[in-house]
């Protein structure tokens, strides 16, 4: 579980996060949902630590990160995965590589270990026998199961996905929603997606807070979102004229 206490944070002089508390339960895809500019990346990045809150407090089960230890940072570090929206490989690197690439920094394990272990999450993702293709030779579903492979690498507890959806066409997107979903289930993760993609909100969005000029203005499901009061989140899901059917 993790737990956000009262987040605030500024960039030069100008306050981009209010006050943003919330809870995101392990074995349920929990979404941060909004437009762009709502801060919603800039709450991602400060649970995970990319950026320092101006105040508040991130908790994974009760351990403070940002005001932790150096080793208990790094032990945290060991159970976080990371989903980037551009995927992040590195184009010098081959598939394993790129999957082994977290075990090589944050653990100990031989090498045989590891190698297990990418196998392992390769098949996982469905990517087996791609172990030595580069990035290049990849399509972009395939560039995000690598990423999920990498992310989950570490026997993550943790997993964050940023715009998983982005740049992929309907089907495969569902593909990678459900990835996500199946993985989070299966080892009882406490996955944090965020997006601005309705169809992956109602596909797999079990626990969802809405932000609108960076403050939490709604939470709930993907049931109860359409029964909502709060203006801005209506105007959010409607602007996708997908979403205006469920509402018929």
């Amino acid at each position: 579980m993790i737990e956000v206490k009262n987040i605030n944070k500024s960039f030069a002089g100008k306050q981009v996060l209010f006050d943003v508390s919330a809870v995101f339960k392990p074995g349920i895809t929990n979404m941060i949902i909004g437009g762009s500019g709502t801060g919603k990346s800039v709450l991602l990045k400060n649970i995970v630590g990319l950026i320092v809150p101006d105040s508040g407090s991130v908790l994974f089960d009760g351990r403070d990160f940002h005001h932790g230890s150096q080793e208990e940072k790094k032990a945290l570090r060991q159970e976080i995965g990371m989903l980037f929206q551009s995927t992040a490989l590195f184009d010098s690197k081959n598939v394993e590589e790129n999957v082994r690439f977290p075990l090589d920094m944050l653990s100990d394990m031989p090498m045989d270990e590891k190698m297990d272990r990418v196998n392992f999450c390769l098949k996982r993702v469905g990517l087996e026998n791609v172990n030595k293709k580069m990035p290049s030779e990849l399509s972009g579903g395939m560039k995000k199961r690598v990423g999920i492979a990498r992310a989950i690498a570490l026997q993550t507890k943790y997993l964050f996905c940023d715009e998983p959806n982005s740049g992929l066409d309907p089907l495969t997107s569902i593909m990678i929603d459900n990835l996500i979903y199946e993985i989070t289930k299966e080892y009882n993760i406490t996955t944090v997606v965020v997006s601005h993609d309705m169809n992956s909100v109602m596909e797999i969005g079990e626990h969802i807070i809405f932000m609108y000029r960076g403050a939490k203005l709604w939470e709930g499901n993907n049931e109860n979102i359409f029964h909502s009061d709060v203006k801005e989140l209506n105007e959010f899901i409607f602007s996708n004229k997908l979403m205006r059917r469920f509402k018929q």
